[in-house]
Formats: structure tokens, sequence, C-alpha cells
């Protein structure tokens, strides 16, 4: 399990009004290293969420190259964590990282292994036969990323997987992902709209344009693991990342 992945002149564009097209990536390139947590910031619109679904494969790239590990990206095991938690309501939380577990191709004893490691993970063992609507959103959300995990990825991706919570949860939540990122060290594409959240769970992160998303600064954040909120480093990057995101 490494994880790098090398993006090279994406392109993408989706029908717009009349025959034109809206064009979203435009030459985008970036690189991110294995085991790296990166975080995608930008605008509301900019196209963040398009790189995910073309890392991901659901959305067909226009033109370039996505490679993880040196190979084709549809080629590789990506877990991925939604906005929303979209669990299936009638499965328990077991039966939900099962089933992510079953469709990628593992034999009933590897599953039930692999769910009961999961659930310990996340915390939820004790909640392993509950129901997604008996759970609150911070749980839900955890047994999302379980199932995302239970595949054991090569890269995880994240589409702003804590901006429904309220932010004491959400603030949770991120230390909680990071406890779980150090344990397996899987490599990390997180998008989010919030500059803080970025910096206290990023290495590095990207700061995008509005659509077509362009890079507009790449910012190396050189602070200590555990990291506090109030740090002043934090901060001072948190500002700055504003601050290109304003120029």
């Amino acid at each position: 399990m490494n994880g790098t992945i090398e993006v090279r002149g994406l392109r993408k564009t989706f029908p717009g009004a009349g025959d034109k097209r809206l064009l979203v990536l435009d030459d985008l390139s970036l690189s991110i290293d294995g085991g790296e947590f990166v975080c995608v910031v930008g605008p509301s619109g900019c196209g963040k969420s398009t790189i995910l679904h073309t890392l991901a494969g659901t959305v067909t790239e226009d033109a370039g190259d996505i490679l993880i590990d040196g190979r084709d990206h549809l080629l590789a095991r990506t877990g991925y964590v939604f906005q929303e938690p979209r669990l299936l309501n009638w499965r328990t939380a077991a039966e939900n990282i099962a089933f992510a577990a079953r469709a990628a191709g593992l034999d009933a004893r590897e599953t039930r292994s692999r769910v009961q490691r999961y659930l310990e993970l996340v915390g939820l063992t004790e909640f392993a036969n509950a129901y997604p609507l008996t759970l609150s959103g911070g749980m839900q959300q955890r047994v999302a990323i379980a199932r995302a995990l239970v595949i054991r990825p090569q890269v995880l991706l994240m589409d702003e997987p804590f901006s429904s919570l309220d932010e004491l949860t959400a603030r949770r939540m991120r230390t909680e992902l990071l406890r779980l990122w150090n344990e397996e060290r899987h490599t990390v594409v997180f998008v989010t709209h919030n500059a803080l959240e970025a910096v206290y769970l990023a290495d590095r992160i990207y700061v995008l344009s509005a659509r077509p998303a362009k890079i507009l600064r790449e910012v190396v954040v050189d602070v200590g693991r555990p990291r506090d909120f109030e740090d002043p480093m934090v901060l001072k990057l948190q500002r700055e990342v504003i601050a290109t995101l304003t120029e």
C-alpha cells in the first residue's frame, strides 16, 4: 500500500448552456506522495469534487493522465467518503461495512475479520448492530469512514465529510480521522472549503482558483503533530490560505 498520485494536464468539461461546454479543470497537475495527507481548498464550484471524482474513476477526464503508484488510476483501490454518510438505512453499521468488503471480493471469513477490526478502529464495536438512523451524525460518518477503509485502499478520498456536522463534533471527527491515519497511513486527499480544517489536518494544501481550477498556491504545513486549533502557527497559515483565496 503506497498510494503515490501523479496528475498531469488534467482537463474536464461538462455540458453547459446550448452547445457550449463548461470548463471546470484546465491543464491541472499535482503530485502527492504515498501516505501523505493533502487537502484541496477552493471556492464553491471551482472543481474540487471533480478532482476527487476523476481520481476515483467515477468521472472520465477529457484529457490528461492520472497515475496511482505508476499505473492507471482505474486499477487502484480507492475509498471514498462523501459529504453525507450515504449509508444503507436498512442495514446495520456492521452490515454497511461488510457490504463494501464483499463488493471488493473479500470472502466471508476475511470480511468478518475486517469488519470487526474497523468497527474497533472507529470506536463503534458496541454499535455494530445499530441501524444508521439510530446513530448520531458523527457516528454515521465514522461508519462511512470504516466502510471506505475496510477495502484497505491505496488512496482515501474525502469530500467535505464533516461540513454538515456542528463545529464541536467536527473537531472531534478531525482528531479521530488523524488518529486513524496515523495507524494506517493511507494517502488521503481531503476536499474542504474550511481553511482552518485544512491547516489542522494536512501535510500540504493545494489552494485552487475559481473555475476553471488552477493551483494558486501550494502550502506546506510545517507544524508538528498533534496540532492545536489555537496554535498561532495554525492560525497564521489559515490566514494565508484565506488571503490567497480572496486576492
